[in-house]
């Protein structure tokens, strides 16, 4: 019987993702059916449970019910505790493990697509919200050598940092001041709604890489002031999708896809 997955959010129409794992099923060879999930806002878990009761094998978890998917869970991975949210499910006979690929498809995105290191850079992590917790500790585990996280809001980012001990600087927007960096990760979702994080020119070093882990058609809102303020490399979080829903794959089916050729489709769509 062919097994069956899907992304589950609210909104959810908009997503690639279907399209992502339906080219990794045609490549690796796996009978299965990808499909979109729309829970209503105050009905996740009985929209999860209808899915897993109907023979659902796993799901992605998108926008707004990452932390629901957490608490959901009966089992959870050492990167799904450190980020307190879940993007992955994985129905198993007699528990439900929730992980989280969102930090991996960041890293392997900067790494292996861009060919950009991370060992010994200096690293600004702008937002202090889901998506920045997800991708902490990951870009931690690359050995950088500062993670500054900066928030509007100072004492959310106080919060989140303190659960990564000493490792994290938490700051304000408002005091980066002219602090050089080699790479600054856009986490927020301003770019959804057509703004930017408001960041000085200086944050951005002579050749430093700016990357937004949202992705649309042309340049974010975000790309664009890193682009006017000298930013040496843009780069949009589309990679970082196919990326994260790679290492779900995987988690489902015992099998790692390759992500290049799926990639160039999808850009070849936009």
């Amino acid at each position: 019987m062919t097994d069956r997955y899907a992304v589950v959010g609210n909104p959810v129409a908009h997503s690639k993702s279907p399209a992502i794992h339906a080219a990794f099923a045609r490549q690796t060879g796996q009978d299965m059916t990808y499909s979109r999930l729309l829970a209503p806002l105050d009905g996740f878990d009985q929209a999860v449970e209808r899915f897993r009761i109907g023979g659902g094998k796993g799901l992605n978890v998108t926008l707004p019910f990452k932390g629901e998917a957490f608490r959901f869970a009966t089992e959870r991975t050492k990167r799904a505790r450190s980020a307190q949210a879940v993007n992955t499910l994985r129905f198993d006979e007699d528990s439900v493990l929730g992980d989280n690929t969102d930090g991996a498809g960041l890293v392997q995105d900067i790494l292996g697509n861009l060919g950009v290191p991370l060992a010994g850079k200096r690293v600004l992590l702008v937002g202090a919200g889901g998506a920045a917790s997800g991708v902490i500790q990951a870009l931690l585990e690359t050995r950088v050598a500062k993670l500054v996280l900066a928030n509007r809001t100072v004492e959310r980012a106080r919060d989140l940092a303190q659960r990564f001990g000493g490792s994290v600087e938490p700051c304000g927007l408002d005091a980066l001041g002219d602090a050089g960096f080699d790479l600054v990760v856009n986490a927020t979702s301003a770019s959804l709604s057509g703004e930017a994080p408001s960041l000085k020119p200086g944050v951005f070093a002579p050749g430093c890489v700016a990357y937004d882990m949202m992705y649309g058609k042309g340049e974010t809102p975000f790309l664009a002031a890193a682009r006017a303020a000298g930013a040496g490399r843009l780069a949009d979080g589309l990679g970082m999708l196919v990326e994260q829903a790679a290492e779900s794959f995987e988690v489902w089916r015992g099998v790692r896809p390759q992500t290049a050729p799926v990639l160039e489709m999808l850009r070849g769509t936009e």
